[in-house]
């Protein structure tokens, strides 16, 4: 009997509602997210090639920088593409091994999102708080430890969840509630007690956000000290401007997170799942390197320096037959 059972929860398929099933809608929907897909992958991937190919950007923080970028298009990744699908496929339909990776990916990449972010505000205020100790306090070997250990938890924290999926069974209604497979939908469907499963993500989610803000907050605090403590009106309003930029993303990203892996189940409102999942899954790794790049001035340089010699190169091949 538990065999029998086993096998059907494996072989499981379920159905994404989406966003609407009003057919006039999905055209529209298709195009802003398709639209919002390409602006998040150009911009993200775009940023990591320029810190792998600009030698002077190999510093700990665009390494943070550059895996942050990685990371938010691997999210993207994650979810866009079968939402896109979904807009005008008939069944919408999901396998459980399909919801398991999506969920994987998805997992890995928040979770590693908020170590960095958290590395990031870190090395912020050395380099704020303590510029003349940066290069012994943050160094390489230190920013190569905590990228990996990043990578690390982000991989077993959604191992974990995923194994604790598998003894699940779905035997009731397959309709996912959701434009992708996130964990809380699953529960809802499963007709086995999903107790220990929302225990163990709401412990592990909430030690993580717990130990990655704490830093945050700390870090922040002692860099807006060292703003207001600057005599330059000018250079504190300029650091006040980045500073505000950051703490917005940053807010945005762990808000929407405590909103939703936080809360009692009990208290969790199905239709509120959806609206903030666009926040994680779309905003933010649109709005991450707009945020952390064009107001960066060495990232702008880089790339002014790099179409200024493409333009060079491509006048050059132009102008060579001529002279021969």
């Amino acid at each position: 009997m538990e065999m029998t059972e086993h096998n059907h929860s494996m072989s499981t398929e379920f159905t994404l509602t989406g966003f609407t099933d009003e057919p006039e809608i999905k055209p529209l929907l298709f195009v802003v997210f398709f639209a919002l897909y390409l602006i998040i992958m150009v911009g993200n991937l775009g940023l990591v090639a320029l810190i792998y190919m600009e030698q002077h950007l190999h510093t700990p923080m665009y390494i943070f920088l550059g895996n942050l970028a990685l990371m938010d298009s691997c999210c993207s990744s994650a979810v866009t593409p079968k939402m896109l699908e979904n807009f005008f496929s008939e069944d919408r339909m999901i396998s459980l091994y399909e919801c398991m990776a999506q969920f994987y990916f998805f997992c890995f990449a928040e979770t590693v999102d908020s170590f960095l972010l958290a590395a990031m505000a870190y090395d912020r205020y050395v380099a704020i708080c303590s510029p003349l100790q940066y290069h012994t306090r943050m160094s390489m070997k230190l920013c190569i430890k905590m990228t990996a250990w990043a990578y690390i938890a982000g991989n077993v924290h959604s191992m974990i969840h995923v194994g604790l999926l598998l003894r699940l069974t779905f035997c009731s209604s397959h309709e996912v509630n959701h434009f992708f497979c996130d964990v809380f939908p699953l529960y809802r469907l499963s007709c086995a007690d999903p107790y220990i499963n929302e225990l163990i993500i709401h412990i592990f989610t909430g030690l993580i956000l717990i130990f990655t803000i704490t830093i945050v907050l700390i870090s922040y605090f002692y860099i807006l000290f060292t703003i207001f403590k600057m005599k330059s009106k000018e250079g504190r309003g300029k650091a006040l401007s980045t500073y505000a930029s950051h703490f917005l993303s940053v807010s945005i990203f762990y808000g929407s997170l405590l909103f939703v892996y936080t809360q009692p189940s009990s208290v969790k409102e199905e239709y509120k799942d959806i609206p903030v999942a666009v926040f994680y899954t779309q905003v933010i790794p649109l709005l991450n390197p707009f945020i952390y790049s064009l107001r960066n001035k060495e990232v702008v340089n880089a790339v002014k320096r790099i179409m200024k010699n493409k333009t060079q190169n491509i006048l050059k091949q132009i102008s060579a037959p001529a002279t021969n």
